[in-house]
């Protein structure tokens, strides 16, 4: 069955060269709800053929990338007014899509390896081609060379590991076959998965992406590239649990203290998209520190904020870019008084700055309950880390909403805007999903 899905992704190529901009959205979430209803809810490996399979943790993330995929076609129909090189737009998302289905559906580290690569190059044509100013080529850059970088010791540990275990197939790995004295190797494994969540320290490259990228390309960077490297570090800890446990601690400690100076770092910030990027990497970090407790609670929470971190960050790069589309800025200053010019978007604003403050009944708070859970089971006193980067949490998502839709409207507007039926669709298919799948929040942790 993943073979039909692969090749229903390059027969709709043709499309983009045949500009067919909704033609193109149509089979997009035609194919989200194929594999919705055609796809596997067992925790074990289904659909086995040549390399590729699902499990419940692959299918979850797919059907995730086919969503926002679909979504990021609706949100930039300005590129197909301005016929801003629309086909190649469409190319390149048709590509993105494949390259992330096959990154979660191989069962080969090395086919892994491969793909996980790969999907970094429709992204950074995304950026540097229907980015908004001239620092997006550097944004670029900078985006290229972390993950390259932290890449090449995950690509010679896997060689390692064939030599060792003369298989590289995710199915015949045994839990835990590395021992203690495999540190370099324990490094070299999760590196590349550390800068792609990212992590505080090696985090400096998603800001800039964020700021510089169009709204698609924010919105497939915080939806699902930020994924792959959750995704990554669950899929290799499976062999490396014997030295999580021994060295787990020091990323716990990062991640922890990094997501409180982050959360901080928001308060500050004046450009609204920045403000999210930075409330990306604080939320990865409690989802960092949960999953490397190493316990049940925080692998199936970490799955769960994968999924919900995706929706919600996602939906508020597309309010964010509504606003950008009247106004032309995204700085705060100028941002002022919303709720007068664009009253009918206020609730929207509410309810997704709610859910990112992990209100109920959102995914978020599920999933935060889960990895603060296992957090405070591995060790009491991190509950004081905690407790700050909760209140900060909630400061800076109150912070966001005030600030933008109350206080005096600028004096350069004297209008009201209405939002269009589609930019109300799109954030309905983003909160719908957000805060109805808590209802059958089984599917999260039955893969564990």
């Amino acid at each position: 069955m993943m073979l039909k899905f692969m090749v229903f992704l390059l027969f709709m190529i043709p499309f983009s060269f045949m500009k067919k901009f909704w033609l193109t959205q149509f089979f997009m979430f035609l194919g989200s709800f194929m594999f919705l209803f055609l796809g596997s809810y067992t925790y074990e490996w289904s659909q086995l053929s040549y390399y590729l399979g699902s499990d419940l943790l692959s299918y979850g993330l797919i059907i995730l990338s086919f969503w926002i995929c679909s979504m990021m076609m609706m949100s930039s129909m300005i590129i197909k007014d301005q016929n801003n090189f629309f086909g190649l737009f469409i190319f390149m998302n048709i590509i993105l899509l494949l390259f992330l289905f096959l990154t979660f559906s191989v069962n080969n580290l090395l086919m892994f390896y491969l793909f996980f690569e790969c999907s970094l190059i429709p992204v950074l044509f995304l950026i540097m081609g229907w980015g908004l100013q001239l620092d997006r080529v550097l944004a670029g850059l900078y985006l290229l060379f972390y993950t390259l970088l932290a890449s090449l010791p995950f690509l010679l540990s896997i060689i390692y590991l064939y030599y060792m275990n003369k298989t590289l197939c995710l199915i015949m790995f045994s839990e835990g076959i590395f021992l203690l004295n495999y540190l370099y190797m324990y490094i070299c494994m999760i590196l590349a998965f550390l800068v792609k969540l990212p992590m505080f320290l090696v985090h400096l490259w998603l800001p800039k992406a964020h700021v510089e990228a169009p709204v698609s390309g924010s919105m497939i960077l915080a939806g699902v590239m930020l994924k792959l490297g959750g995704y990554g570090l669950l899929r290799v800890f499976y062999i490396m649990f014997n030295m999580g446990i021994v060295f787990n601690f020091l990323f716990i400690s990062i991640s922890m203290i990094g997501g409180v100076f982050i959360s901080l770092i928001c308060l500050f910030q004046v450009d609204l998209k920045a403000l999210i990027a930075y409330s990306s990497v604080a939320h990865m970090s409690i989802l960092l520190g949960g999953f490397m407790t190493l316990m049940g609670w925080g692998v199936c929470g970490s799955f769960l904020m994968m999924i919900s971190h995706g929706l919600c960050s996602s939906g508020m790069f597309c309010l964010v870019n509504i606003i950008y589309e009247r106004l032309g800025s995204r700085s705060i200053l100028i941002n002022k008084g919303l709720i007068n010019f664009m009253p009918s978007m206020s609730l929207w604003w509410f309810l997704l700055c709610s859910s990112n403050m992990a209100a109920p009944p959102s995914l978020n708070l599920l999933s935060e309950i889960m990895l603060i859970n296992s957090m405070i089971s591995w060790s009491w006193v991190i509950l004081f880390v905690l407790m700050f980067l909760s209140f900060f949490s909630a400061s800076y998502t109150l912070y966001l909403y005030s600030f933008t839709q109350h206080g005096k409207l600028n004096f350069s507007l004297f209008s009201v805007s209405q939002g269009y039926v589609r930019e109300f669709l799109l954030l309905m298919l983003h909160w719908i999903p957000l805060n109805f799948l808590i209802l059958n929040n089984e599917l999260f942790v039955l893969w564990v």
